[in-house]
Protein backbone atom coordinates (compact mmCIF):
# COMPACT_ATOMS: atom_id res chain seq x y z
CA UNK A 1 0.00 0.00 0.00
CA UNK A 2 3.18 1.96 1.03
CA UNK A 3 4.62 1.62 -2.73
CA UNK A 4 1.44 2.24 -4.31
CA UNK A 5 0.52 6.01 -2.93
CA UNK A 6 4.59 6.51 -3.35
CA UNK A 7 3.67 5.96 -6.87
CA UNK A 8 0.42 8.12 -6.93
CA UNK A 9 2.50 11.26 -5.86
CA UNK A 10 5.28 10.56 -8.13
CA UNK A 11 3.00 10.45 -10.58
CA UNK A 12 1.31 13.69 -9.12
CA UNK A 13 4.27 15.76 -9.43
CA UNK A 14 4.15 14.47 -13.36
CA UNK A 15 1.48 16.72 -13.42
CA UNK A 16 4.13 19.23 -14.92
CA UNK A 17 4.66 17.26 -17.81
CA UNK A 18 0.91 17.39 -19.67
CA UNK A 19 0.37 18.44 -22.61
CA UNK A 20 -0.86 22.22 -21.68
CA UNK A 21 -2.08 22.75 -25.13
CA UNK A 22 -4.26 20.26 -25.65
CA UNK A 23 -5.38 20.96 -21.69
CA UNK A 24 -6.11 24.50 -22.45
CA UNK A 25 -8.07 23.77 -25.32
CA UNK A 26 -10.39 21.16 -23.63
CA UNK A 27 -10.83 24.02 -20.48
CA UNK A 28 -12.17 26.71 -23.88
CA UNK A 29 -14.38 23.91 -24.95
CA UNK A 30 -16.20 23.53 -21.78
CA UNK A 31 -16.13 27.43 -20.85
CA UNK A 32 -17.87 27.90 -24.51
CA UNK A 33 -20.65 25.12 -23.60
CA UNK A 34 -21.30 26.37 -20.38
CA UNK A 35 -21.78 30.06 -22.29
CA UNK A 36 -23.75 27.94 -24.34
CA UNK A 37 -25.95 26.12 -21.89
CA UNK A 38 -27.02 29.15 -20.03
CA UNK A 39 -28.00 31.00 -23.36
CA UNK A 40 -29.75 27.78 -24.29
CA UNK A 41 -31.61 27.80 -21.14
CA UNK A 42 -31.85 31.79 -20.58
CA UNK A 43 -35.83 32.59 -21.72
CA UNK A 44 -36.63 29.49 -18.44
CA UNK A 45 -35.54 31.88 -15.59
CA UNK A 46 -33.77 30.33 -13.15
CA UNK A 47 -33.48 26.88 -15.08
CA UNK A 48 -30.83 28.71 -16.64
CA UNK A 49 -28.69 28.57 -13.53
CA UNK A 50 -29.78 25.09 -12.55
CA UNK A 51 -28.11 23.76 -15.30
CA UNK A 52 -25.21 25.79 -15.51
CA UNK A 53 -24.68 25.46 -11.68
CA UNK A 54 -25.11 21.99 -12.10
CA UNK A 55 -22.65 21.43 -15.43
CA UNK A 56 -20.06 23.24 -13.16
CA UNK A 57 -20.22 20.88 -10.71
CA UNK A 58 -19.98 17.66 -12.99
CA UNK A 59 -16.89 19.82 -14.35
CA UNK A 60 -15.17 20.00 -10.71
CA UNK A 61 -16.30 15.76 -10.59
CA UNK A 62 -14.52 15.29 -13.55
CA UNK A 63 -11.40 17.52 -12.96
CA UNK A 64 -11.40 15.31 -10.08
CA UNK A 65 -11.73 12.17 -12.04
CA UNK A 66 -9.27 13.39 -13.91
CA UNK A 67 -6.24 13.57 -11.16
CA UNK A 68 -7.59 10.61 -9.72
CA UNK A 69 -6.64 8.98 -13.32
CA UNK A 70 -3.53 10.49 -13.77
CA UNK A 71 -2.40 9.58 -10.62
CA UNK A 72 -2.83 6.10 -11.30
CA UNK A 73 -1.43 6.04 -14.63
CA UNK A 74 -2.64 4.50 -18.00
CA UNK A 75 -0.10 1.66 -17.28
CA UNK A 76 -2.25 0.36 -14.88
CA UNK A 77 -5.69 0.91 -16.21
CA UNK A 78 -4.60 -1.11 -19.49
CA UNK A 79 -3.12 -4.25 -16.74
CA UNK A 80 -6.66 -3.69 -15.32
CA UNK A 81 -8.44 -3.39 -18.38
CA UNK A 82 -10.39 -6.40 -18.44
CA UNK A 83 -11.53 -5.82 -14.85
CA UNK A 84 -12.77 -2.55 -15.83
CA UNK A 85 -14.60 -3.56 -18.61
CA UNK A 86 -16.37 -6.43 -16.74
CA UNK A 87 -17.61 -4.13 -14.20
CA UNK A 88 -18.99 -1.39 -16.94
CA UNK A 89 -20.94 -4.63 -18.16
CA UNK A 90 -22.44 -5.23 -15.43
CA UNK A 91 -23.93 -1.83 -15.03
CA UNK A 92 -24.99 -1.72 -18.62
CA UNK A 93 -26.36 -4.93 -18.16
CA UNK A 94 -27.91 -3.89 -14.90
CA UNK A 95 -29.49 -0.54 -17.02
CA UNK A 96 -31.35 -3.17 -18.95
CA UNK A 97 -33.06 -4.26 -15.78
CA UNK A 98 -33.80 -1.43 -13.75
CA UNK A 99 -32.48 2.16 -15.21
CA UNK A 100 -34.66 4.69 -16.00
CA UNK A 101 -36.10 5.43 -19.76
CA UNK A 102 -35.54 9.02 -21.25
CA UNK A 103 -36.13 9.83 -24.68
CA UNK A 104 -37.19 6.07 -25.85
CA UNK A 105 -34.24 4.55 -24.92
CA UNK A 106 -33.34 2.76 -21.35
CA UNK A 107 -29.62 4.09 -20.41
CA UNK A 108 -29.38 5.98 -17.00
CA UNK A 109 -29.06 4.24 -14.03
CA UNK A 110 -30.87 6.61 -11.36
CA UNK A 111 -28.26 6.89 -8.12
CA UNK A 112 -30.03 9.49 -6.94
CA UNK A 113 -32.80 7.78 -6.08
CA UNK A 114 -31.19 4.77 -5.40
CA UNK A 115 -29.13 6.46 -2.56
CA UNK A 116 -31.37 9.61 -1.75
CA UNK A 117 -29.42 12.33 -3.29
CA UNK A 118 -32.06 14.11 -5.39
CA UNK A 119 -31.77 13.96 -9.60
CA UNK A 120 -28.48 12.82 -10.09
CA UNK A 121 -28.17 9.67 -13.05
CA UNK A 122 -25.27 8.16 -14.79
CA UNK A 123 -25.36 6.88 -17.84
CA UNK A 124 -22.49 3.83 -17.75
CA UNK A 125 -22.60 3.76 -21.42
CA UNK A 126 -20.35 6.45 -21.49
CA UNK A 127 -18.23 4.79 -19.70
CA UNK A 128 -18.06 1.61 -21.86
CA UNK A 129 -16.49 3.85 -24.35
CA UNK A 130 -13.42 4.45 -22.62
CA UNK A 131 -13.22 0.86 -20.94
CA UNK A 132 -13.58 -0.46 -24.40
CA UNK A 133 -10.46 1.60 -26.15
CA UNK A 134 -8.69 0.18 -22.95
CA UNK A 135 -9.76 -3.42 -22.95
CA UNK A 136 -9.27 -3.70 -26.95
CA UNK A 137 -6.06 -1.84 -26.77
CA UNK A 138 -4.86 -4.22 -24.11
CA UNK A 139 -6.31 -7.62 -26.15
CA UNK A 140 -4.77 -6.48 -29.19
CA UNK A 141 -1.31 -5.99 -28.11
CA UNK A 142 -0.63 -9.30 -26.60
CA UNK A 143 -3.16 -10.68 -29.68
CA UNK A 144 -2.45 -8.88 -33.06
CA UNK A 145 -4.56 -8.96 -35.16
CA UNK A 146 -2.45 -10.24 -37.87
CA UNK A 147 -4.00 -13.58 -37.22
CA UNK A 148 -8.07 -14.18 -37.73
CA UNK A 149 -8.49 -15.87 -34.34
CA UNK A 150 -6.90 -12.83 -32.87
CA UNK A 151 -9.38 -10.25 -34.98
CA UNK A 152 -12.51 -11.83 -34.28
CA UNK A 153 -11.84 -12.17 -30.73
CA UNK A 154 -11.62 -8.53 -30.51
CA UNK A 155 -14.57 -8.21 -32.55
CA UNK A 156 -16.42 -10.71 -30.05
CA UNK A 157 -15.11 -8.39 -26.82
CA UNK A 158 -16.24 -5.34 -28.38
CA UNK A 159 -19.82 -7.47 -29.36
CA UNK A 160 -20.39 -7.79 -25.60
CA UNK A 161 -20.67 -4.24 -25.16
CA UNK A 162 -22.33 -3.24 -28.36
CA UNK A 163 -25.42 -5.83 -28.02
CA UNK A 164 -25.93 -4.02 -24.58
CA UNK A 165 -26.01 -0.86 -26.10
CA UNK A 166 -28.39 -1.62 -29.10
CA UNK A 167 -30.89 -3.37 -26.66
CA UNK A 168 -31.31 -0.25 -24.89
CA UNK A 169 -31.86 0.83 -27.73
CA UNK A 170 -29.19 3.38 -28.71
CA UNK A 171 -27.77 3.69 -31.97
CA UNK A 172 -25.72 6.81 -31.77
CA UNK A 173 -23.47 4.97 -29.03
CA UNK A 174 -23.23 1.94 -30.78
CA UNK A 175 -22.03 3.67 -33.64
CA UNK A 176 -19.50 5.32 -31.56
CA UNK A 177 -18.51 1.69 -30.05
CA UNK A 178 -18.37 0.38 -33.96
CA UNK A 179 -15.66 3.90 -34.53
CA UNK A 180 -13.58 2.86 -31.55
CA UNK A 181 -13.26 -0.62 -32.79
CA UNK A 182 -12.49 0.13 -35.79
CA UNK A 183 -9.84 2.71 -34.78
CA UNK A 184 -7.97 0.50 -32.95
CA UNK A 185 -8.47 -2.45 -35.27
CA UNK A 186 -6.68 -0.04 -38.00
CA UNK A 187 -3.96 1.06 -35.72
CA UNK A 188 -3.67 -2.23 -34.47
CA UNK A 189 -2.83 -3.26 -37.71
CA UNK A 190 -5.21 -5.49 -38.41
CA UNK A 191 -5.34 -6.77 -42.29
CA UNK A 192 -7.19 -4.25 -44.83
CA UNK A 193 -9.25 -7.44 -46.25
CA UNK A 194 -10.21 -8.02 -42.97
CA UNK A 195 -11.67 -4.92 -42.25
CA UNK A 196 -13.10 -4.61 -45.52
CA UNK A 197 -15.11 -8.27 -45.46
CA UNK A 198 -16.49 -6.49 -42.15
CA UNK A 199 -17.44 -3.38 -43.71
CA UNK A 200 -18.89 -4.96 -46.24
CA UNK A 201 -21.06 -7.25 -44.07
CA UNK A 202 -21.99 -4.87 -41.85
CA UNK A 203 -23.98 -2.77 -45.41
CA UNK A 204 -25.20 -6.14 -46.79
CA UNK A 205 -27.10 -5.94 -43.23
CA UNK A 206 -28.19 -2.86 -43.22
CA UNK A 207 -31.74 -3.95 -44.80
CA UNK A 208 -31.99 -6.71 -42.23
CA UNK A 209 -31.15 -3.84 -39.05
CA UNK A 210 -33.75 -1.57 -40.95
CA UNK A 211 -36.94 -4.63 -39.60
CA UNK A 212 -35.21 -4.47 -36.29
CA UNK A 213 -35.71 -0.57 -35.45
CA UNK A 214 -38.39 0.83 -33.93
CA UNK A 215 -40.91 3.21 -35.17
CA UNK A 216 -39.40 6.59 -33.94
CA UNK A 217 -35.91 4.69 -35.24
CA UNK A 218 -37.23 4.32 -38.47
CA UNK A 219 -39.33 7.85 -38.48
CA UNK A 220 -35.98 9.68 -37.93
CA UNK A 221 -34.08 8.11 -40.49
CA UNK A 222 -36.87 9.44 -42.54
CA UNK A 223 -37.35 12.43 -41.84
CA UNK A 224 -33.34 13.42 -42.17
CA UNK A 225 -34.17 12.36 -45.91
CA UNK A 226 -37.27 14.64 -46.23
CA UNK A 227 -37.44 16.48 -43.01
CA UNK A 228 -40.89 17.51 -44.19
CA UNK A 229 -42.46 13.87 -43.95
CA UNK A 230 -43.90 15.04 -40.48
CA UNK A 231 -42.80 18.76 -40.07
CA UNK A 232 -44.46 18.91 -36.57
CA UNK A 233 -43.41 16.00 -35.56
CA UNK A 234 -39.80 13.80 -35.96
CA UNK A 235 -39.01 16.46 -38.60
CA UNK A 236 -39.62 19.48 -36.50
CA UNK A 237 -36.28 19.12 -34.61
CA UNK A 238 -34.21 18.90 -38.09
CA UNK A 239 -36.10 22.17 -39.45
CA UNK A 240 -35.81 24.46 -36.52
CA UNK A 241 -31.87 23.03 -35.76
CA UNK A 242 -31.58 24.31 -39.58
CA UNK A 243 -33.41 27.71 -39.47
CA UNK A 244 -30.96 28.26 -36.46
CA UNK A 245 -28.08 27.60 -38.04
CA UNK A 246 -28.41 29.48 -41.27
CA UNK A 247 -30.18 32.57 -38.86
CA UNK A 248 -26.53 33.06 -37.58
CA UNK A 249 -25.26 34.04 -40.87
CA UNK A 250 -21.27 35.86 -40.82
CA UNK A 251 -20.90 36.84 -37.70
CA UNK A 252 -24.13 35.97 -35.57
CA UNK A 253 -26.83 37.53 -33.74
CA UNK A 254 -24.67 37.90 -30.36
CA UNK A 255 -24.86 36.62 -27.35
CA UNK A 256 -27.97 35.47 -25.64
CA UNK A 257 -29.68 37.40 -28.78
CA UNK A 258 -30.73 34.01 -30.24
CA UNK A 259 -34.36 33.71 -30.78
CA UNK A 260 -35.12 29.80 -31.50
CA UNK A 261 -34.03 28.76 -28.45
CA UNK A 262 -35.04 32.14 -26.55
CA UNK A 263 -39.04 31.58 -27.82
CA UNK A 264 -38.74 27.87 -27.61
CA UNK A 265 -38.61 26.62 -30.85
CA UNK A 266 -35.54 25.09 -30.94
CA UNK A 267 -36.13 21.50 -29.01
CA UNK A 268 -33.29 20.41 -26.53
CA UNK A 269 -31.03 23.43 -26.84
CA UNK A 270 -28.94 22.40 -24.01
CA UNK A 271 -28.08 18.99 -25.15
CA UNK A 272 -28.68 17.65 -28.62
CA UNK A 273 -29.00 20.84 -30.44
CA UNK A 274 -26.05 22.89 -28.28
CA UNK A 275 -24.41 23.45 -31.37
CA UNK A 276 -27.19 25.46 -33.08
CA UNK A 277 -27.65 27.62 -30.14
CA UNK A 278 -23.96 28.84 -30.68
CA UNK A 279 -24.27 29.21 -34.45
CA UNK A 280 -26.97 31.44 -34.17
CA UNK A 281 -25.62 33.24 -32.21
CA UNK A 282 -21.80 33.55 -33.26
CA UNK A 283 -22.80 32.63 -36.86
CA UNK A 284 -20.52 31.04 -39.18
CA UNK A 285 -17.19 32.74 -38.30
CA UNK A 286 -17.62 31.22 -34.52
CA UNK A 287 -19.05 27.52 -35.94
CA UNK A 288 -15.84 27.24 -37.56
CA UNK A 289 -13.67 28.35 -34.46
CA UNK A 290 -15.71 25.99 -32.19
CA UNK A 291 -14.43 22.99 -35.55
CA UNK A 292 -11.24 24.65 -35.66
CA UNK A 293 -10.58 24.26 -31.82
CA UNK A 294 -11.84 20.53 -31.93
CA UNK A 295 -9.28 20.01 -35.14
CA UNK A 296 -6.55 20.84 -32.63
CA UNK A 297 -7.75 19.45 -30.23
CA UNK A 298 -7.46 15.65 -32.35
CA UNK A 299 -3.96 17.17 -33.54
CA UNK A 300 -2.70 17.52 -30.39
CA UNK A 301 -3.91 13.70 -29.50
CA UNK A 302 -3.11 11.76 -32.74
CA UNK A 303 0.80 14.26 -31.93
CA UNK A 304 0.85 11.87 -28.86
CA UNK A 305 -0.08 9.00 -30.55
CA UNK A 306 2.65 9.30 -33.02
CA UNK A 307 5.32 10.34 -30.06
CA UNK A 308 4.69 7.39 -28.18
CA UNK A 309 6.46 4.30 -28.32
CA UNK A 310 4.11 2.12 -26.19
CA UNK A 311 1.93 0.18 -28.97
CA UNK A 312 -0.81 0.04 -26.66
CA UNK A 313 -1.21 3.38 -25.77
CA UNK A 314 -0.73 4.45 -29.71
CA UNK A 315 -3.92 1.97 -30.13
CA UNK A 316 -5.54 3.47 -27.25
CA UNK A 317 -5.35 7.20 -28.17
CA UNK A 318 -6.74 6.36 -32.18
CA UNK A 319 -9.36 4.33 -30.26
CA UNK A 320 -10.32 7.74 -28.02
CA UNK A 321 -9.72 10.11 -31.88
CA UNK A 322 -12.16 7.85 -33.51
CA UNK A 323 -14.80 8.44 -30.73
CA UNK A 324 -14.52 12.45 -30.26
CA UNK A 325 -14.61 12.81 -34.12
CA UNK A 326 -17.37 10.87 -34.77
CA UNK A 327 -19.48 12.66 -31.92
CA UNK A 328 -18.36 15.75 -33.16
CA UNK A 329 -18.99 14.63 -36.92
CA UNK A 330 -22.18 13.49 -36.30
CA UNK A 331 -23.29 16.39 -33.81
CA UNK A 332 -22.73 19.24 -35.94
CA UNK A 333 -23.62 17.82 -38.92
CA UNK A 334 -27.26 16.48 -36.76
CA UNK A 335 -27.70 20.21 -36.08
CA UNK A 336 -27.49 21.38 -40.24
CA UNK A 337 -29.70 18.62 -41.22
CA UNK A 338 -26.55 16.59 -43.02
CA UNK A 339 -26.77 13.37 -40.95
CA UNK A 340 -29.69 11.61 -38.69
CA UNK A 341 -30.91 13.13 -35.28
CA UNK A 342 -28.79 10.41 -33.12
CA UNK A 343 -29.10 12.25 -29.87
CA UNK A 344 -24.86 12.33 -29.27
CA UNK A 345 -23.81 15.03 -27.40
CA UNK A 346 -21.66 17.09 -28.59
CA UNK A 347 -18.56 16.79 -26.72
CA UNK A 348 -17.50 19.59 -23.86
CA UNK A 349 -19.89 21.73 -25.27
CA UNK A 350 -23.45 19.78 -24.71
CA UNK A 351 -25.26 19.49 -21.05
CA UNK A 352 -24.34 16.22 -19.37
CA UNK A 353 -22.69 14.93 -16.41
CA UNK A 354 -21.79 11.23 -17.50
CA UNK A 355 -20.32 12.35 -20.83
CA UNK A 356 -18.35 15.11 -18.84
CA UNK A 357 -16.59 12.61 -16.51
CA UNK A 358 -16.03 9.49 -19.14
CA UNK A 359 -14.39 12.55 -21.41
CA UNK A 360 -12.13 13.76 -18.64
CA UNK A 361 -11.16 10.37 -17.57
CA UNK A 362 -10.54 9.34 -21.26
CA UNK A 363 -8.68 12.43 -21.57
CA UNK A 364 -6.54 12.00 -18.57
CA UNK A 365 -5.21 8.55 -19.58
CA UNK A 366 -4.12 10.41 -22.57
CA UNK A 367 -2.31 12.83 -20.44
CA UNK A 368 -0.61 10.15 -18.79
CA UNK A 369 0.70 8.74 -21.76
CA UNK A 370 1.87 12.35 -23.05
CA UNK A 371 3.55 12.50 -19.66
CA UNK A 372 5.32 9.40 -19.89
CA UNK A 373 6.02 9.88 -22.85
CA UNK A 374 7.86 13.50 -22.35
CA UNK A 375 9.74 12.06 -19.55
CA UNK A 376 11.06 9.31 -21.58
CA UNK A 377 12.24 11.49 -24.42
CA UNK A 378 14.02 13.76 -21.61
CA UNK A 379 15.97 10.67 -20.39
CA UNK A 380 16.73 10.01 -23.90
CA UNK A 381 18.02 13.20 -24.51
CA UNK A 382 19.72 14.09 -21.44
Amino acid sequence: MRKFLRSMLERFSALRNMDFWALATVLLLFMVGLMSIYSATASRGYIARYFVYRQIIWGLISSGAFLLVFCVGYQRLLKWSAIIYAIVLLLMAFVLVAGTISRGSQSWIDIGRLLHLGQVRIQPSELGKVSLALVLSSWLSRFPPSRFKNFLGALIIAGLSGMLVLLQPDLGTAAVYACVTLGILFAAGAPKKYIGTLMAIALICLPVGWHFLKEYQKLRLLVFINPYLDPLGAGYNVIQSRIAVGAGGLWGKGFLKGTQSKLYFLPEPHTDFIFSVFAEEFGFVGAVSIVALFGFLLYRLLRTAKLTKDKRAKMYIVGISAWIWFQVVESIAMSMGLAPVTGLPLPLLSYGGSSLVSISVAFAIVQSIYASTKKQYKLTSD
